[in-house]
């Protein structure tokens, strides 16, 4: 088909929209390639299957974990742990508490900055610290990492990735840490869980209600007929449909 440039520029508006088009759909596969070419930020899986990954962070204190740990006990469940290295050196009893009960221990990082603000080396050093730390704690070398704050951006992703870590993030926020009342923390993950879900919790002290709040939680989600299982085991058994990125 030959085109009559000048009608076109006659046109002009047909033109530029034209034009415009063509930059958006170069830059729509410039995103995609990029995409699907690097490492992903997990946020769930994709599944029909009734299956929920119950996530805890922890980076300082003591105070909450033991009623934490007992109630999930009591409840047969497996978590996933996303602990900082130097707290488990600091706390290492219950670092291996953690390991002992059956739970997936998981990295936290060294320190709690922002991966998306670092060089990609400030990231690996940072992960590498904390992977020796829970390793000589724990006995356990972990494979999956959330980083402070959820935050991340390409090149953290791929440092991650280099150093054979999944970055695990979150597709239920109970927002626990604002502290904002037992019932709140409840009704809030329970209007958002689904099939594949990952449900962010803290084990830290500036979060006073969750330990309060699981037991109920745990008995509302049983009853909407889910199980509980750890991070690693959804995303290997319950991915059938995929991975949701975050």
């Amino acid at each position: 088909m030959i085109i009559n440039l000048r009608r076109l520029f006659n046109h002009r508006n047909i033109f530029y929209s034209i034009i415009g088009l063509f930059a958006i759909s170069a830059m729509y596969v410039q995103v995609t390639d990029v995409i699907a070419g690097g490492p992903m930020a997990i946020a769930g899986t994709r599944t029909d299957q009734k299956v929920i990954a119950l996530t805890f962070d922890h980076s300082w204190g003591n105070k909450f974990t033991p009623s934490i740990l007992d109630t999930l006990q009591k409840n047969n469940i497996k978590s996933t742990f996303f602990i900082m290295g130097p707290w488990a050196t600091k706390f290492p009893e219950v670092a291996q508490r953690i390991a002992k009960d059956g739970h997936e221990v998981a990295s936290h990082g060294y320190r709690h900055e922002n991966y998306g603000d670092m060089s990609p080396e400030w990231v690996k050093e940072d992960i590498t610290k904390a992977h020796a730390q829970i390793k000589e704690v724990t006995g356990v070398e972990p494979r999956l990492l959330r980083p402070p704050n959820g935050h991340y951006n390409q090149k953290s992703l791929k440092a991650t990735d280099e150093l054979g870590y999944k970055t695990i993030i979150w597709n239920v926020d109970s927002l626990d840490w604002k502290n904002p009342g037992r019932d709140v923390i409840v009704e809030r993950v329970m209007k958002r869980i689904k099939p594949g879900a990952i449900i962010l919790m803290h084990a830290s002290d500036t979060p006073v209600q969750t330990a309060e709040a699981l037991p109920i939680l745990i008995e509302r989600i049983k009853a909407e007929g889910y199980t509980f299982v750890t991070v690693g085991e959804l995303l290997e058994k319950y991915s059938d449909k995929g991975i949701q990125r975050h």
